[in-house]
């Protein structure tokens, strides 16, 4: 099978840019011919004048990126286009071209940029529905979108333009969302729930369980105001016998860094970003991942591999953790953004070593049932049978059974 992958990469890299490179992967391993289509937004940095203006009509309809794929889609003919992102530099122009070739079009929901400007339905704090409840332009008056109504209003536009052409009905025939909230969200912002199907996230390669328990907790992540961080620091200030490693970088590290110094926490400890063989290990060591979000996350790739890791994880009680991860069987939950509920189960998790080593197997049982790179190569053939009702795929997964 020919698939052609499009993705438009970030500045700072996230989740959807190693399921991106992990998918492809995992294709080309299998013998299917693998083909990309991308762009990065570090190439807007050199942009001045008339370039940034340009930009604010391309991230609403290139014209350049839709040509390019169109001669790309000429040329290769592929089976399908899988998509995991067009924001900024490709745009949904594509879309049409795909429809133009005749060949089907499986878009990944990595986010929420479909209904919120922000992407993780996220304001001052905590979380916000308005955009989902009354239309993007509600974010204009708040600067959802990088503090700014003119970056907001643009990508408003981008969305209201392509809900005005039907681009997304039309033209994507799969949508993949990577959690059961995930997809309710999007049926609630009037997706049609019949095109939704639910894939989680894989973790390649498998890092394999550990061993033995360590007596810290860990985050692993990017660093942004919505990650919950600073309730995490103010959680650990009230358990200092607990150690906390923090891996990950971002725009907060110096802030974080002062908080902590300002609170005198020695049982913290900033790392910055590591290899991924050493950010393993470092969760491997640990009695636990904690992932304090207050946004909407989707399907966090460090959750997926702490259960690789058959480490347990702490969550906040929100979005798709709170069904990723099983209260008292994968790990605990507390409540979003409440350093003192947060902190009572870190005390819980340091006093009962043996029952977070029960949750850490169930972890990693939790990820071979569900999250390895063959469970998930079965369910990405399965969408691509869907969009394009291929023979070619039933022999594939076919071939997988044998």
């Amino acid at each position: 099978m020919k698939i052609l992958i499009v993705h438009n990469s970030y500045q700072q890299p996230g989740g959807e840019d190693t399921v991106f490179r992990q998918e492809q992967d995992l294709l080309r391993r299998h013998g299917h011919e693998v083909i990309t289509y991308e762009k990065s937004n570090f190439e807007v940095d050199g942009f001045t004048g008339i370039k940034k203006l340009a930009l604010i009509k391309d991230v609403m309809w290139n014209g350049t990126t839709r040509q390019e794929l169109s001669e790309m889609l000429r040329r290769e003919r592929p089976d399908v286009v899988h998509v995991h992102n067009t924001f900024m530099r490709i745009s949904p122009s594509i879309y049409s071209a795909c429809s133009e070739a005749g060949i089907p079009v499986v878009q990944t929901l990595h986010n929420y940029r479909l209904l919120c400007p922000a992407t993780n339905f996220f304001r001052e704090g905590h979380a916000c529905e308005e955009c989902l409840e009354h239309g993007t332009w509600r974010g204009i008056a708040h600067a959802c979108y990088h503090e700014s109504s003119a970056a907001t209003a643009t990508v408003a536009a981008m969305q209201a333009l392509h809900r005005t052409l039907g681009t997304w009905d039309k033209h994507v025939h799969t949508f993949v969302a990577l959690s059961n909230f995930s997809r309710q969200k999007f049926v609630e912002g009037g997706m049609p729930a019949e095109k939704i199907t639910v894939k989680p996230n894989f973790v390649d390669p498998d890092p394999g369980p550990r061993s033995a328990d360590g007596d810290y907790g860990v985050f692993v992540g990017r660093m942004s105001e919505e990650k919950g961080l600073e309730t995490l620091l103010a959680g650990f200030a009230l358990t200092p016998k607990m150690r906390l490693i923090i891996v990950g970088d971002g725009p907060p590290m110096e802030a974080l860094k002062k908080f902590a110094a300002g609170r005198s926490m020695t049982n913290v400890e900033f790392r910055g970003r590591l290899a991924r063989q050493e950010t393993w290990t470092v969760v491997k060591g640990a009695r636990f991942l904690i992932q304090p979000s207050e946004c909407y996350e989707n399907f966090p790739m460090s959750v997926a591999e702490a259960f690789a890791c058959g480490t347990p994880v702490l969550c906040s009680r929100i979005g798709a953790l709170q069904e990723i991860v099983r209260e008292n069987v994968t790990g605990l939950q507390f409540t979003a953004g409440d350093s003192q509920d947060l902190a009572a189960k870190v005390l819980w998790a340091s006093e009962n070593r043996v029952a977070m080593a029960r949750m850490g197997k169930q972890a990693r049982a939790e990820f071979e049932s569900k999250y390895t790179a063959e469970k998930n190569y079965v369910m990405l053939m399965e969408l691509y049978q869907r969009a394009t009702g291929s023979s070619v795929v039933e022999a594939d997964l076919a071939a997988v059974g044998n």
